[in-house]
Parts: C-alpha cells; sequence; structure tokens
C-alpha cells in the first residue's frame, strides 16, 4: 500500500501522466501481486492508474487484512536474542501504518517502542527524548542492544577464588 502513496506523491509532484504509471506498474509489484496485476491486465486491458488504484485497494485494503496487520503488530514483541533491531524495527512500522496509516511518526515510535522490554525500553525513550526520526531511534535501538548490558552481549569473566 505504501508504493500508491509514492505514485502518488510523484504523479502530484512531477505530474507523471496515467499512462506511464499504469505502464510501468508491473515493475512496482512482487511475486503474488505480479501474477493478479498480469490475470488483472489480460482480462481488462490498459487502463488508467485511478482505475489500477481503485482494484488494489479493493483487492488488499479489506478489514481482515488490516487485522492481520494488527495482530502481527501486537504479537511482535522484541527479542534481542533473536531479532535485528533494523529489520524489526521497520517491519513494525509498516505493519503499524498499515493499519493506521494517519499516524504521527512520534506516536508510531513510541508505540514500537514500547514492544520492547522494560530495560530496553526505557534505554530507547532515554536517549531519544526530542522528536526524533526513525533512523535516530533505530541507531539507538542497535547501540543499546550491542555496546550496553541490556543487549546481554558483555562478557563477566569468572571470579577465581583460589
Amino acid at each position: 500500500m505504501e508504493f500508491m502513496r509514492t505514485i502518488d506523491m510523484f504523479k502530484e509532484d512531477i505530474n507523471i501522466p496515467h499512462e506511464y504509471i499504469s505502464d510501468r506498474l508491473h515493475s512496482l509489484v512482487t511475486k503474488s501481486e505480479n501474477k493478479w496485476y498480469y490475470r488483472m491486465r489480460q482480462d481488462h486491458g490498459k487502463n488508467s492508474w485511478p482505475w489500477w488504484k481503485e482494484q488494489v485497494i479493493s483487492k488488499w485494503a479489506y478489514d481482515s487484512w488490516r487485522f492481520r496487520m494488527e495482530s502481527s503488530f501486537e504479537e511482535g514483541i522484541f527479542n534481542i536474542e533473536k531479532d535485528r533491531p533494523m529489520s524489526w524495527f521497520l517491519k513494525q512500522k509498516d505493519r503499524l501504518t498499515a493499519f493506521h496509516p494517519d499516524m504521527s511518526k512520534t506516536i508510531i515510535h513510541k508505540r514500537i517502542s514500547r514492544k520492547c522490554s522494560g530495560d530496553l525500553e526505557h534505554a530507547i525513550i532515554s536517549r531519544c527524548i526530542k522528536p526524533c526520526s526513525t533512523e535516530d531511534y533505530i541507531n539507538a535501538m542497535e547501540y543499546i542492544t550491542t555496546k550496553t548490558k541490556i543487549g546481554g552481549n558483555w562478557y563477566k569473566p569468572p571470579i577465581d577464588n583460589m
């Protein structure tokens, strides 16, 4: 769904004609979406971008899809041992914006940081006091998980009591 906002933005900013967008739509979609696109193109022929946009929304932006994205977000708790901060954060951001597209960046970051453990959440919020960019949040999260005791990467040598 994010690609549709990007297309609309390009259309508005540089005035791309509908024909150019619909002609290159096949290169923007992947996997099963690409098969769907070719089948629709074969059945309905060449159409304008507004028509394709309506078809994409009717196909993928339905309530059960939004519910699935929301459930995935709620279940996505950060695990220091198995998750990589950048990929986990961006995946959670995509899920959250899928069912709340108009949410502000600050609220998105706070909701995502709540999906971390208590110490990690506190450390991230403490490092990102002012409104930060997504990159700042990811950098803080990566630093905390790799360079601090919260990340668990510190080696404590055994005490020798001889």
